[in-house]
């Protein structure tokens, strides 16, 4: 099963919709969200019939537009952390994220104009579908509501000014999200899927990896957070980047006003977002 959230332009502002070719019917909630915070969310989105809208030209908004929780895994890909001169870690390296950092699919990125080191992380995302506290094995699987695609935009120049990353990962309307989630059933690999992952700045490849690649994968992932602390549905997890960032190149590249930035996932889609200089 396919879903997303779209702007409507109604009162209510979003709508939570199943995919089905290429029509988009609503499910009767105001957000991906908010659909899987409602018990039995599978069945109620397999079953929808509500207002249907065509797939192409649709205004996708972040797909969980307010998650509860967006944890960012740091140095996951086995070659990005080669890449950056790094060993392989024990544990998972964590970071947060919030809410007013993601956009849509199709939304500009703003280039803050603190910054001038905006660089791209092409990232598998897994959205957590039911809670998990110490969640382990089958329990961890069955968390998973599925994957989407995100691209954790980062301000290199910021995230290292202090040992800490998240001043540099969190900058508002940075974080492209979506535009669908893909249940774990539609995917090879299911619930550690294997896909291929691309990053495209003005056409030109980047970035390009599997992520089959990932040190720690998304049931691991589950594991591991939900031991410090409990995942709800529609929590995010971001599960990090592989090799090609602009910050490792030599010289480093970063985005500049008017760079496109697609991000595509084998399976789940792409997002493609246009960087813009903020005004302030």
């Amino acid at each position: 099963m396919k879903l997303a959230t779209i702007r409507t332009g109604s009162g209510s502002g979003t709508a939570a919709v199943r995919v089905d070719g290429d029509r988009l019917i609503e499910t009767g909630h105001a957000d991906v969200g908010a659909l899987l915070a409602s018990p039995g969310w599978q069945g109620a989105a397999a079953a929808a019939a509500g207002v249907e809208h065509p797939l192409e030209g649709a205004d996708f908004a972040p797909l969980i537009p307010r998650p509860g929780k967006v944890v960012c895994v740091g140095l996951n890909y086995r070659n990005h952390i080669l890449e950056m001169g790094r060993e392989l870690p024990t544990y998972p390296t964590l970071f947060a994220k919030y809410p007013e950092a993601l956009i849509g699919a199709t939304d500009d990125i703003a280039l803050a104009p603190e910054s001038d080191a905006v660089d791209w992380e092409a990232e598998l995302a897994v959205v957590v579908g039911s809670t998990a506290r110490r969640a382990s094995g089958a329990a961890a699987e069955a968390a998973i509501a599925g994957f989407a695609v995100l691209n954790d935009v980062t301000m290199r120049d910021w995230q290292y000014r202090t040992p800490m990353w998240d001043q540099g990962k969190t900058w508002e309307a940075t974080t492209p999200f979506g535009p669908f989630l893909v249940t774990p059933d539609e995917l090879p690999g299911g619930v550690r899927p294997e896909l291929e992952l691309q990053g495209l700045v003005n056409g030109e490849v980047v970035q390009k990896a599997s992520t089959g690649d990932l040190v720690f994968d998304p049931v691991a992932l589950v594991e591991y957070i939900s031991t410090i602390l409990t995942l709800r549905p529609g929590d995010v997890i971001a599960s990090g980047t592989p090799g090609g960032v602009g910050h490792a190149r030599k010289p480093a590249r970063y985005l500049a006003d008017g760079d496109v930035l697609v991000t595509e996932i084998s399976g789940l889609g792409r997002t493609e977002n246009r960087a813009v200089a903020e005004i302030v």
